[in-house]
């Protein structure tokens, strides 16, 4: 269970920085280049290598070895326990949008009443 925890704090804290959710974005079209995924980027090759290195080191994308350039793909299987984690809170944000949709529905019904 430890380790469970500590791979998804990993990955929670890889996907907490909008740079490193946006190179995911982009692997999920494709592999591609350290180059290719800095082209959007206003910053240097070594911050986009530093924000790789950690997406790799909480195992969301694997850079190969092709030749003289090391592609980049994305792993999904540490976004596939995220989603096993969040789903056993779904019937708690069920309830509560249920709730929510009732209550909307009963200012509807009394809204509607007075005109």
């Amino acid at each position: 269970m430890r380790s469970e925890d500590d791979r998804l704090s990993q990955t929670f804290a890889a996907l907490a920085n909008s740079t490193r959710r946006a190179i995911l974005a982009r692997l999920a079209e494709g592999e591609a280049t350290v180059n290719e995924l800095a082209e959007p980027f206003d910053m240097s090759l070594p911050a986009i290598s530093k924000h790789i290195r950690v997406l790799e080191r909480a195992g969301l994308i694997i850079q190969g070895q092709k030749a003289q350039y090391r592609p980049c793909t994305i792993d999904v299987t540490p976004l596939k326990e995220i989603s096993r984690w969040t789903e056993q809170y779904r019937h708690i944000w069920e309830a509560r949008f249920d709730r929510i949709d009732d209550y909307i529905n009963q200012l509807n019904d009394k809204e509607n009443n007075h005109e």
